[in-house]
């Protein structure tokens, strides 16, 4: 009998019903934690918010808060690997935020290889003020939310 492989979560989240489901992403940093929405039909994703974060450890009670509120079928969460691939300090704080993260919310979680997401995220802001579509100035925690974003649009496409 052929093996057969295991569905994608975009797969299974979608034969479950067909209707869009709601998927969250966090960019983890050490000083904050970019948060965005998309939903697995559309495959679009929006910046949410970028909750600060610090010696204390991430703000749980408004992760929680955000959770709750959109109510998501799927985390993705941003891996910060070193340039070369491998792993860094970073990478194994993100990892347990991941799974902080997936045991406080009872939701699977999956990691995304963030590498330079930041950069894009800011050079896409500065587009969009530079053309005139954005008005205000470009702030770090506008950056942090838009790399969420693209953490979550690279995920949509991995499920392609």
């Amino acid at each position: 009998m052929p093996s057969r492989a295991a569905p994608t979560p975009d797969a299974a989240l979608a034969a479950a019903g067909g209707a869009p489901r709601i998927v969250l992403a966090f960019d983890f940093g050490r000083r904050r934690i970019g948060v965005a929405c998309g939903d697995t039909v559309s495959r679009t994703a929006a910046p949410l918010a970028a909750v600060p974060n610090g010696q204390a450890g991430p703000p749980w009670e408004a992760i929680d808060t955000i959770v709750r509120t959109w109510q998501p079928a799927l985390l993705v969460i941003g891996l910060p690997y070193n340039v070369d691939g491998s792993d860094s300090a970073m990478t194994v704080a993100a990892r347990e935020f991941a799974d902080q993260l997936r045991r406080r919310s009872g939701l699977q979680a999956e990691l995304v290889d963030e590498r330079y997401s930041s950069r894009e995220a800011e050079a896409r802001l500065k587009a969009a003020r530079e053309s005139g579509v954005r008005r205000r100035r470009v702030v770090k925690a506008d950056v942090d939310a838009a790399a969420a974003c693209v953490i979550l649009e690279r995920w949509f496409t991995e499920q392609a």
